[in-house]
């Protein structure tokens, strides 16, 4: 058992010259839950690295214990030196601390003789992805917590194929974490890094220009873009983050030029000012942005998150309201996008293949089942989309077209391997301006998928359970389940049961493998198609239940939907 108390006054001892750091901890001396809170566990650090509340203490967001990730991520890569001569790209988005946690790692590696190749401003995640690739480096960091609220920030960790790094490779970074001191973890100062050749400052032109024209090639068709983009009006807003400058330069130079951006969050605010949490899912996020397209009459609204790897779209109904699509709807509109153009253009592969995560929406196997294009699920976690990209070519075995998750994450490219705003807001806006040449919008090519292949509703339930206990009851949900696995859910039969940590799916009986990593994850295959999937987050001490429904009618959709929600949360309980 962790005496909390003991490590609050080594904290207070080790760091006594750290004036900021000193401060925060007396702050909440005699506060016997936050001192519980900030010291009962280590941050931990997972296949999405660390994130966590900005303070002091072994569970908070603060430099020492991103010197002591970095240090960790060091000798990781130190096991081979050759590889860890390559360097590591490291980039920042907006949030408090962002820059400094950014320049502690560059320090961190180049301590260890590691080159850092440190961006000189803030960048999204999908340049980072790129500047591993592009640079040829070891791995990548970006410090971010995406679009978590204001008093977040956090740590990803990317390997040298440009995608965050898989479970292996995270414990593994672990275990080098867990046997170091803060102490072991020491930056190198600036300067004689500097003088040394370790660290590297990137500019705008060794990695931004390249990235930018590269996602050019993504035009599906560039010739309708030249005859529409300068019809299309669209608000923009990159909700004071990372997005405002790429998606802005790539929207302009692919010709889109009626842009109309939500000067309120327009520039980085560390604190979010405008906005109750930074997240393109949330429909308050949109506020502005639709007070400033019923000024200047777009029909359209783009919302980038912090570190500019979510996209969230709005497009105006027939009512005169905007509608804020859902991830899994803008995944479809892409993707449908995507390959009826090819299809009509004879571009179309007949190798084809698109990638969603095990919780995004079954509608998106329809589509492809209609052009012939193979659909593969992996688990949560864009990284496993980016495995998949590279199983492709490694194998050519089949040509990657699109990959998403219902958490607002799209790509078409193969030179990113995680989300990427930029190129989602790219495929968008000519999927927009392919419904303006069709004389219609995008809400109703939504509406037109709907009728051509089904009504499908998706709702996605987080069941909060904070603080240490939290975890203990997560752990104790799962196994309830594992154990006495519901035989019906809203009168539908259960009639296969995946467990992704057992590595199966099993129906009438007989256990077949998943082909799928091990995972936390229990899936309830029900009648006519639907399913239940219960899955704790790896980042949040939070527990989701996912509920897709699909039906004739958008009415009997959202009715199954709401009856199967309100059946499937009493296995929380």
């Amino acid at each position: 058992m962790v005496d909390v108390n003991k490590l609050y006054e080594q904290w207070l001892e080790v760091f006594a010259s750290d004036e900021e750091t000193r401060t925060d901890l007396e702050s909440i001396r005699g506060n016997e839950a936050e001192i519980q809170d900030r010291f009962y566990t280590g941050l931990s650090f997972g296949t999405a690295g660390m994130r966590g509340v900005l303070g002091a203490g072994t569970n908070r967001m603060n430099k020492y214990n991103v010197r002591r990730a970095t240090k960790g991520l060091a000798q990781y890569l130190l096991q081979d030196p050759a590889n860890a001569s390559r360097g590591v790209a490291i980039a920042y988005d907006s949030r408090r601390y962002s820059a400094e946690f950014a320049k502690d790692t560059a320090l961190v590696l180049c301590a260890a003789g590691i080159p850092a190749y440190l961006f000189d401003a803030l960048r999204p995640v999908p340049i980072l992805s790129y500047a591993v690739r592009h640079l040829n480096t070891a791995a990548g960091v970006v410090v971010t917590a995406s679009h978590n609220p204001p008093q977040y920030n956090g740590y990803k960790v990317y390997g040298d194929d440009g995608a965050q790094l898989g479970p292996e490779a995270a414990d593994a970074v672990t275990n080098y974490i867990q046997k170091l001191s803060y102490s072991e973890a020491v930056p190198m100062d600036e300067k004689e890094a500097l003088d040394k050749g370790l660290l590297h400052i990137i500019g705008d032109k060794e990695v931004d220009n390249d990235y930018m024209e590269d996602i050019k090639t993504l035009r599906v068709q560039p010739e309708l873009l030249d005859r529409e983009g300068s019809k299309l009006s669209i608000v923009y807003t990159p909700l004071h983050g990372s997005g405002n400058v790429p998606v802005r330069r790539m929207l302009r130079e692919i010709g889109i030029t009626n842009v109309a951006v939500v000067k309120e969050q327009e520039l980085p605010d560390p604190n979010f000012s405008t906005l109750k949490v930074p997240n393109p899912e949330d429909p308050t996020a949109f506020v502005l942005a639709e007070k400033l397209a019923d000024e200047v009459g777009a029909n359209v609204i783009f919302a980038t998150d912090p570190d500019c790897d979510r996209l969230g779209v709005a497009v105006r109904g027939h009512d005169g309201v905007f509608h804020l699509l859902t991830g899994n709807q803008i995944g479809c509109v892409l993707l449908e996008y995507i390959l009826s153009a090819k299809k009509k253009l004879g571009t179309l592969p007949q190798n084809g293949a698109a990638v969603k995560s095990i919780v995004s929406t079954s509608l998106a196997n329809r589509i492809c089942e209609n052009y012939g294009v193979k659909m593969f699920e992996t688990l949560t976690g864009f990284k496993f989309i980016g495995e998949k990209i590279q199983q492709f070519q490694d194998e050519g075995s089949y040509t990657f077209l699109f990959g998403f998750e219902e958490s607002y994450g799209f790509l078409s490219s193969t030179f990113v391997r995680d989300k990427d705003g930029v190129n989602a807001s790219l495929l968008i806006s000519e999927a927009a301006c392919a419904c303006e040449a069709d004389g219609v919008t995008l809400y109703d090519r939504m509406q037109e998928i709907f009728k051509k292949y089904g009504y499908y509703v998706e709702k996605v339930v987080s069941k909060t359970l904070p603080g240490m206990d939290g975890l203990t009851r997560m752990k104790e949900i799962m196994k309830q389940l594992r154990a006495c696995p519901p035989e019906s859910l809203a009168g539908l039969k259960v009639t296969a049961v995946r467990d992704y940590l057992a590595g199966t799916r099993t129906a009438d009986g007989v256990a077949e493998p998943t082909g799928l990593p091990k995972s936390d994850v229990l899936y309830y295959e029900l009648e006519q198609g639907n399913w239940v999937c219960i899955r704790p987050s790896g980042t949040e001490p939070k527990i989701k239940l996912y509920i897709n429904t699909n039906a004739k009618d958008e009415a009997a959709a959202k009715e199954l939907n709401e009856v199967l929600r309100a059946d499937a949360e009493k296995l929380l309980d």
